[in-house]
């Protein structure tokens, strides 16, 4: 029996990387500390997953078997000993907390075996696997450290898939949105590659990580600002209005004559993959607030994220000006939400210093770059349409 062992037994680890484990052969052994999930999944040994579309397509996952990593971490280190793949989706926060266990059951593996062996982090992050790997290895001696190196591999990898908010009869039931998207870097891998329906294996990960940040991220973030701006609540209802939806157009052609340029990719089949993406985003199937989005405008705001990087990128590269990003960054220098921590402090930077010296704080150019000016010309534009 091929084994996977799998940190994270929520919507996402259920609805995206254990349903890919099940249709790939293996048998998934849930790790979690929620003993609801973890007990019904041991008196269930089955779950639906419901596809987020007009058929309402249905997949039950069987072979499966649950370990409360509280009570019985005991278990979960034997289960790693047998594993052939290990997977988390557990969140960036909680990849420290499960990596002393990890440790122990690699360290206990290493007694039965030296197969090699490779964990993969399935969470919304960059380099997910090295910083797992670099936390695994805060508990290891430099003896430990080298065999480890030789034997067990943490490659990266680029996951996307929406699970709407939902409320379920069944606890284990889970509704995600048809298209998904997994990427696996290779070049940290050990051994043989596992062999998962739906993963694409590639060299390099960063053109895909970009690709997925400056089209997905990018394009939810353009329409959850302006059509917070706007006046809109979902997602959906903003990408009705068309002038919110022409300027999210536009922005992914910006990005997209970015990424082209940047990586190579084909022109054409990038095209379809914007038109992939769009059509994610007007899914009548998947509710998502505008104000969930939108949270942390900060962080999006930042000099690395999807809004300010691909525009410096473009004025680097295309030395046109990225008319459509800087009318993004200016909505979301506009957005308020009293729930919403950063926004909150966004708006209070904005009243003390100003909405230019903000931005260029928080976004780290110098005073005199291009784009400040740009966003500062758009921002002015936004206003006209609430005159």
């Amino acid at each position: 029996m091929v084994i996977a062992v799998h940190f994270g037994a929520g919507n996402i680890g259920r609805g995206f990387i254990g349903t890919l484990l099940y249709q790939s052969g293996f048998h998934t052994t849930f790790i979690d500390v929620n003993e609801t999930i973890i007990d019904e999944i041991n008196n269930k040994q089955a779950y639906k997953v419901v596809l987020a579309s007009e058929q309402k397509e249905e997949i039950e996952v069987k072979n499966i078997s649950g370990i409360n990593s509280v009570k019985d971490p005991d278990a979960v280190i034997e289960a790693i000993t047998k594993a052939s793949l290990i997977t988390t989706a557990v969140g960036p926060n909680i990849l420290p907390i499960i990596s002393k266990l990890i440790a122990q059951g690699l360290k206990k593996r290493m007694e039965f075996t030296k197969e090699p062996l490779n964990i993969i982090a399935c969470e919304n992050m960059i380099g997910g696997s090295s910083f797992l790997k670099e936390k695994v290895y805060e508990h290891l001696t430099d003896e430990e450290k080298a065999t480890f190196y030789q034997y067990y591999g943490f490659p990266n990898s680029a996951v996307d898939r929406i699970v709407p908010n939902q409320t379920n009869k069944e606890l284990l039931t889970v509704t995600v949105e048809p298209y998904f998207e997994w990427v696996v870097e290779e070049k940290e891998m050990k051994g043989e590659k596992p062999n998962i329906q739906g993963v694409h294996f590639v060299p390099d990960l960063k053109p895909f990580i970009e690709r997925k940040l400056f089209t997905v991220n990018t394009g939810h973030a353009v329409i959850a600002y302006l059509g917070h701006y706007l006046g809109f609540s979902s997602i959906n209802e903003a990408m009705e209005n068309e002038e919110i939806n022409q300027i999210v157009k536009g922005t992914l052609q910006e990005t997209g004559t970015l990424l082209v340029k940047l990586y190579n990719f084909d022109h054409d089949e990038h095209q379809q993959y914007i038109e992939k993406i769009l059509r994610r985003f007007i899914n009548p199937y998947i509710s998502d607030d505008v104000s969930r989005v939108g949270r942390g405008p900060i962080r999006k705001l930042g000099p690395n994220d999807r809004l300010v990087r691909p525009a410096t990128l473009y004025l680097e590269h295309i030395q046109k000006d990225p008319i459509y990003l800087a009318k993004a960054i200016a909505a979301a220098l506009l957005y308020t939400n009293d729930q919403d921590e950063e926004a909150v402090k966004l708006q209070q930077n904005i009243k003390e210093i100003g909405i230019e010296k903000t931005f260029q704080t928080i976004s780290e150019l110098e005073p005199n770059h291009r784009l400040i000016s740009l966003v500062l010309e758009q921002i002015e534009e936004l206003m006209k349409l609430k005159q």
